[in-house]
């Protein structure tokens, strides 16, 4: 108790940035997501599932739930299987690999909205991505590789810091158990399975974390490439919200962002509470 009262001096500021930036606003949201209020009439009133039910209605909310989902689950995937390849890729320490890990993490410092203009140049019919490869494809403008392209602007966007954490959680690792295993007759890819890959389970926890909250509430990248498009291929949940809200709709665009909480919260901690597991139990 003593510690407490001590620290607490230094926390209450960021006790309060959170309570005033956080807290409050999402209890505001929650309330006018169950209320009538639009740029139409000047009450709010209370409406209970109707904001719910006129997106089910309008076939917006399934839509973009499963948009948003699948979107999660390409970044996630694609973010960790390149960051922890380049990971074991660069681990040494050596000039040459310095100078790689920070042309990696150079699209980190990028603003999400300028690396998805960056993108959409590159990857127009006439962009240079076309011009390199003979082609006159619209990556960006087909119903089947929007999706996974957007996705993957994502992970050049943010798979320099996630490999540095693996690099982080790679070093932690004790050579002698390395060397153990070498001298047991264990090859590269057993090594990997047996000991790399279970010592990493904490970066794992973090890195799947970060990907999957960050994807689920995705909106800059994705509005800066596609807006949500071809049809409606690519409108992830923050994208209808943004739509709704710009139209007047302020209690449809609430909905979508409870939406979007309840979302993170069933994916994230049921995942999240599974790899921790996985970290005891191996």
């Amino acid at each position: 108790m003593r510690n407490r009262a001590a620290w607490l001096p230094w926390a209450l500021p960021a006790i309060v940035l959170v309570m005033v930036f956080f807290v409050a606003p999402f209890l505001l949201n929650v309330r006018f997501a169950f209320s009538s209020w639009t740029s139409f009439r000047a009450e709010i009133t209370w409406n209970g599932l109707e904001n719910f039910s006129t997106l089910i209605d309008q076939d917006l909310l399934a839509n973009a739930v499963t948009v948003t989902v699948v979107y999660a689950i390409l970044c996630m995937a694609i973010q960790n299987t390149v960051s922890l390849s380049l990971a074991l890729a660069l681990q040494r320490t050596s000039r040459i690999n310095t100078i790689f890990r920070s042309a990696f993490f150079l699209p980190t410092l990028i603003s999400p909205l300028a690396a998805g203009y960056i993108w959409r140049g590159l990857l127009a019919p006439d962009g240079a991505v076309n011009s390199f490869l003979g082609l006159e494809w619209a990556w960006l403008g087909e119903p089947a590789t929007a999706l996974v392209v957007v996705a993957f602007i994502d992970a050049w966007k943010w798979s320099g810091l996630i490999t540095l954490v693996y690099i982080a959680g790679l070093n932690s690792i004790p050579k002698s158990l390395l060397e153990s295993a070498t001298v047991d007759g264990a090859g590269p890819w057993t090594r990997f399975r047996r000991v790399v890959f279970p010592m990493l389970a904490p970066a794992l926890t973090f890195n799947v974390a970060v990907t999957l909250v960050g994807a689920l509430s995705a909106y800059d990248v994705i509005a800066a490439t596609t807006g949500g498009g071809p049809g409606d291929h690519t409108r992830a949940l923050n994208v209808v919200m943004r739509q709704q809200w710009g139209q007047g709709f302020f209690g449809s665009a609430s909905a979508l962002g409870f939406t979007v909480t309840l979302l993170v919260i069933a994916t994230a901690v049921p995942l999240v509470w599974w790899l921790r597991r996985r970290e005891v139990t191996g």
